[in-house]
């Protein structure tokens, strides 16, 4: 499928790209640049998620995986993570009528024993009645990788089964989806923050400046660009 955008040359996906995945950074960041309290950041974040969703969806990308709320996320202020939490569980109503005409079938990922009944109900209903979706959109909420490798691990061991790399990737959350061609990370920071360490072996990583509010399908549009014009080795020449 291609798309025409700004007199750009067309963005065509083929296989070597099927997964994407994107660290959600600058939220906070861009509503206190606007002297705006930093759950409205969060909001508009959310606006942002959701139309680069559907963009993806729309070029045909087999994954997409967001970082939402990370375990670490908790030392941040109370009425900071209740927002977040809120726009969770909005986002989750509103996405059964968003979705409507499309293909997305919805993944949460992630521990959700800390998370509200309610937010939790809602994430199984949604991946309930999604689960027939072309694209699957990995949501990570109270995700760690160093914690989702432990739990890997730990479901080897009891099962007695060998640990071998096939097994660990077969382990982790995202084994239907396999790995991320690229992970892409707005804000500014050049880190991947404890997200997809396992996965992201030899992922193609991209570093944007924007805030992720900012964050475009134009932006999206550039990601791929940019991607088709690395050469991945595996430690091949």
């Amino acid at each position: 499928m291609a798309l025409f955008v700004r007199n750009r040359r067309p963005v065509v996906l083929d296989g070597r790209l099927r997964h994407i995945a994107f660290i959600m950074d600058g939220n906070g960041r861009w509503a206190q640049k606007r002297g705006l309290p930093r759950e409205q950041g969060h909001k508009i974040g959310a606006k942002a998620f959701q139309k680069i969703a559907l963009h993806c969806e729309s070029l045909g990308f087999e994954a997409m995986t967001v970082y939402a709320f990370s375990t670490e996320n908790w030392k941040r202020p109370a009425r900071e993570v209740d927002a977040i939490m809120d726009l969770l569980e909005e986002y989750i109503d509103s996405s059964e009528k968003e979705m409507e005409g499309h293909s997305v079938r919805f993944c949460f990922i992630g521990d959700r024993s800390p998370l509200r009944p309610s937010l939790q109900e809602k994430m199984t209903r949604v991946e309930e009645i999604t689960a027939d979706g072309r694209m699957t959109l990995n949501i990570a909420i109270n995700y760690g990788a160093r914690a989702e490798l432990c739990r890997a691990a730990e479901q080897l061991r009891s099962t007695d089964t060998p640990i071998t790399e096939q097994a660990m990737s077969e382990a982790l959350y995202t084994a239907k989806s396999g790995d991320p061609d690229i992970i892409v990370r707005t804000g500014g920071d050049l880190r991947i923050s404890n997200f997809l360490l396992w996965q992201a072996a030899y992922a193609e990583l991209y570093f944007s400046k924007k805030l992720w509010p900012d964050f475009s399908p134009e932006d999206v549009d550039d990601v791929i660009r940019e991607f088709y014009t690395r050469k991945r080795r595996y430690g091949g020449l």
